[in-house]
Parts: structure tokens; sequence; C-alpha cells
């Protein structure tokens, strides 16, 4: 498992969904062979983690129920086990009974949580039990409410207030690898969405160990705050999300979340030679 310790270069984390209704449809997955085929081409296009989603979250959604957020994920982590077991997985959800299944199930992995331990009152206590990386992400009310819940004074502030004190409380109940993903699109409008990429380095929190920083996820891949701002189809703006990662990782962002593992590899490349060279 990726701890944040072992973060020492920018990584891509490649999208799988293994439900219907993701927003972007090519991200989807509905049989054993099409998953096998997209998890190799991640892992060969050079993905360091994977990232399994069984419940949609996109705005509007409507959440399944635990027992078929399971049946979507169980058959995509005993391919893990069985063909894929040194390769590292995240799996999206909000459910600390969907984190102890899977681990009883593949063992360690990271827990990507869009609501930081909200939406279930259990899932921090899980996370800390089970000694496992948390991503926390920032976000208002559900799915089916957050687009109305746009309203802040000062949005970059207001989420780093937010991450400041979920530190705190995560570390008191035992977390200490956390990574933290401020929400690109959810609750956010489209102006306060670039306010937020262009101040991702001002979200960066200092670790109580002292060694460094919490990691930053940025997520805005296909995103709407990228193709309803260029008036295109989610399918049209791969040229455009590799900008704005490339923007995220100048700005802090250690991991790229994403629909498109070879190009975000290769944007991380040039970052990199740009770095060695300045």
């Amino acid at each position: 498992m990726i701890t944040i310790d072992k973060i020492d270069r920018p990584l891509v984390m490649g999208i799988i969904n293994l439900n219907p209704d993701s927003f972007y449809e090519k991200s989807r997955v509905t049989s054993d062979a099409q998953f096998c085929e997209r998890y190799e081409k991640m892992l060969a296009d050079g993905a360091d983690i994977i990232d399994l989603g069984a419940c949609s979250t996109r705005p509007g959604s409507v959440s399944v129920s635990e027992e078929e957020e399971w049946e979507r994920l169980k058959p995509a982590l005993k391919r893990v086990l069985r063909d894929y077991p040194a390769s590292e997985i995240s799996i999206d959800t909000f459910r600390s009974s969907i984190v102890e299944r899977a681990f009883d199930f593949v063992g360690d992995f990271i827990i990507n949580d869009i609501s930081a331990g909200e939406d279930d009152p259990g899932m921090l206590a899980m996370a800390a039990k089970l000694e496992l990386t948390y991503i926390a992400m920032h976000k208002r009310g559900t799915p089916e409410t957050m687009q109305s819940l746009c309203q802040y004074d000062d949005v970059t502030m207001e989420v780093k207030e937010y991450f400041l004190d979920f530190i705190q409380r995560a570390e008191e109940i035992g977390i200490s690898n956390i990574i933290i993903d401020p929400g690109f699109g959810f609750a956010k409008n489209m102006d306060q969405n670039y306010t937020l990429l262009n101040n991702l380095d001002s979200l960066k929190i200092e670790r109580r160990d002292g060694k460094g920083f919490y990691p930053l996820l940025a997520g805005v891949s296909r995103k709407s705050m990228i193709y309803r701002l260029l008036g295109k189809d989610p399918d049209d703006v791969l040229h455009a999300t590799s900008a704005v990662n490339y923007i995220a990782l100048t700005k802090g962002a250690s991991i790229l979340r994403v629909h498109d593992v070879k190009e975000a590899a290769d944007i991380i490349k040039i970052y990199n030679q740009i770095q060695k060279s300045s």
C-alpha cells in the first residue's frame, strides 16, 4: 500500500468505474473481459494506483445500496487478487462496511472517500483500525444536493479550514496517512473550481510530524469545469484536461486522478524534466 512517506514524485491514479452511471461513459466497465483489458492497459500506460468505484458519486447521482455496491466491486477485487496482486488499488467508497469487506477480501488498499467520513460515522474509526491510507475529499451535502451548496466567502480559505479541522480529528482517532482532495466539481461552481486550482498550493498543510506536507490529489479529468467552459462534451477535452493537470502539478499536486493514464504519465514526465532543468 502506498503511504504518504512513499510519495516522493507525482503519481497517476487511473479511474475504473464499475457502475453504469459515471459521467464519462468510457470509464465504465461492464464485464470481466473489459475490466481486465482496461486494468492491464492502465498498468502498461504507467498507472501507480487504480481507483475502483462501484457507486457513482457524480453531482446529481443517486446512491445504490451497500449490497449492490459490493456485488459490483467483488468480482473486480477477485480479479485483482488473482491476476494483479502487486498492483496498488484505491476503492472509491463512503461506506465503512465496504472498506471492511474489501479489506477482508484483498488486504491493504487506499480508501478514497468523497465525504471525508461525513456520510458514514464509522468510516474514520474503520480507516484507523485497518491502518489504511485515506483520501479525504471536500464536498457539501450529497450528490443530489451539492450543486445548490456553492456559497463561499473565500472558497480556498474555507476548504483549507475544512481540512485543518479534518486532519486534527482524523489524527486524534489514529489516521496518519492522509491525502487531501479539494473536490473539484463537488459543491463548487465554475469560478470556484478555477480559484481553487489557481490557489491549490495554498491548500498544502504541514504534517503534524514535521515531515513535509500532506499530499494533494487533483481530480479534474474531463470534468464539467473543463467541458462546459469550452462548450464541448467530456469526450472532446483530453487536451484541455492535460493542460489543467499540468497546472495542478505546478501548484503542488502529488497525485493526478485521471481517465487517461498514458497522457497523464506523459505530462508528469515533462513536468519532472522541467523541474530537473530549473
